[in-house]
């Protein structure tokens, strides 16, 4: 009897013993092969961590495309997407100090606060341009650290995916292989557009352009061209009749052709001015979504060369 009971036993405790390294080996598998889950602040910043990160990323990105990035709309949703991030990639250069800091103090996820390395700061490393002497109310929306619309460069872009992959290999270690070769993927993918969209530019190289809001420092300087003239009297003011009288007279000596407006700003302003000096009304945004057929940072580029130079002939 004991015999046959201790042949009953030994079989369940080894097929107990089975069941719960199965179940350690399922969960150590379902941990390797977990994706990083990834917030972006913006879209910029989430088209360049899906290039980076791959299929080994999730990505949440919380302003929509067609947003102001200055005043996103905050909602629940997002304290959850932070409360569960791994990573944070935001802008650093205050573009955002007017909605993610109350939403990462309701998150309380540690493992994005500043310093740690599921933060990602894009701007970390880059030379921010227009950095004012004086900041006073009376200049408006002034960024006290520099002009922080840096990703329509693509250069500057460059550096912030490779900023990316970097911070992805630090946290996930065992993919480190796949990130640096889908950030250097990416880099050869804009060094050969570069090229394009210089030659694109060259004909009008040193022209003016107006543009509705001073987003467009970066892309100026690389594609050779001047946008120092804005529909805004002071960032983030609204245009008065008697700035917009300014603007349009100065169009007209300067024999500018083009205006810039992003999704969000007031359409019919820029085609009142456009009206009274014949230069035509330029579809632009900063980020890939922005426009109709930029789902990646290369088709967004794209576009705005494209839109740009139709417009400057």
């Amino acid at each position: 009897m004991n015999a046959l009971r201790l042949t009953i036993y030994f079989p369940k405790l080894i097929m107990k013993k089975l069941l719960i390294l199965s179940a350690v080996l399922a969960f150590a598998s379902v941990t390797a092969n977990a994706k990083l889950n990834v917030v972006a602040t913006l879209p910029d910043f989430g088209s360049l961590a899906r290039s980076v990160g791959g299929d080994n990323v999730e990505v949440t990105v919380l302003a929509k495309p067609t947003e102001d990035p200055h005043f996103v709309d905050a909602r629940p949703s997002f304290v959850v997407a932070l409360r569960n991030a791994d990573v944070l990639i935001d802008g650093g250069a205050e573009l955002e100090i007017g909605w993610l800091p109350p939403l990462l103090q309701n998150a309380r996820n540690p493992k994005i606060e500043a310093g740690k390395p599921g933060r990602v700061v894009a701007s970390q490393g880059v030379r921010l341009m227009n950095v004012p002497t004086t900041v006073t109310r009376a200049a408006g929306h002034v960024h006290v650290l520099g002009n922080p619309h840096f990703t329509t460069d693509p250069i500057i872009a460059k550096t912030v995916a490779q900023h990316i992959a970097q911070a992805f290999s630090t946290l996930d270690p065992a993919n480190a292989a796949k990130y640096d070769a889908n950030y250097k993927k990416f880099e050869a993918t804009i060094n050969a557009k570069l090229q394009e969209w210089g030659a694109a530019m060259l004909p009008f190289k040193g022209q003016a352009v107006v543009a509705y809001h001073d987003s467009w420092p970066y892309f100026a300087h690389r594609f050779g061209i001047g946008i120092d003239l804005f529909l805004e009297p002071k960032p983030g003011i609204p245009p008065s009749p008697s700035h917009l009288a300014e603007v349009i007279a100065q169009m007209k000596a300067q024999h500018i052709k083009a205006i810039i407006v992003e999704p969000f700003h007031d359409w019919k302003i820029a085609e009142k001015v456009a009206s009274e000096t014949g230069a035509k009304v330029v579809d632009f945004a900063q980020f890939p979504g922005g426009l109709p057929g930029t789902d990646s940072y290369a088709g967004l580029i794209d576009k705005l060369i494209h839109n740009l130079t139709a417009a400057l002939k």
